[in-house]
């Protein structure tokens, strides 16, 4: 019936979070998902429908008022290839990764690319001599 309406379907295995994010972004030509899965995905998700404006519809049970906040903040970085984000990609000396980073209070959607490098010295990689 919903094909017959003249709606596409895609059926996936898993991605549930990244898929459910990209119904909320404005470049894509999804409305809606549709599916079942874990409370721990489905608060991830809430959390990124918050920060986008967008909504969920489902049953969450927050165990007391701090899990029910207002100050919800999201951030993913892909580690493999996915439809929302690139996986990390290696490179003589370092990598470069790909992440979104959404606040709900202002409705801010950052999407960085990163360049980490191995060999720049830093507070993880320096030498302590003591």
């Amino acid at each position: 019936q919903v094909r017959e309406a003249g709606a596409r379907i895609k059926l996936i295995s898993d991605g549930d979070v990244a898929a459910a994010i990209e119904v909320a972004r404005p470049d894509t030509a999804i409305d809606m998902m549709l599916g079942i899965g874990g409370t721990p995905e489905g608060v991830i998700t809430a959390a990124a429908m918050k920060c986008m404006g967008g909504t969920l519809q489902g049953k969450l049970w927050p165990r007391n008022d701090k899990e029910r906040s207002k100050a919800v903040f999201f951030a993913a970085t892909g580690v493999t290839d996915g439809n929302l984000l690139r996986g990390v990609r290696y490179f003589g000396g370092g990598a470069t990764t790909n992440s979104i980073v959404m606040r709900a209070q202002s409705g801010t959607v950052r999407v960085m690319d990163t360049t980490h490098r191995w060999n720049k010295p830093g507070v993880t990689n320096l030498s302590h001599h003591y």
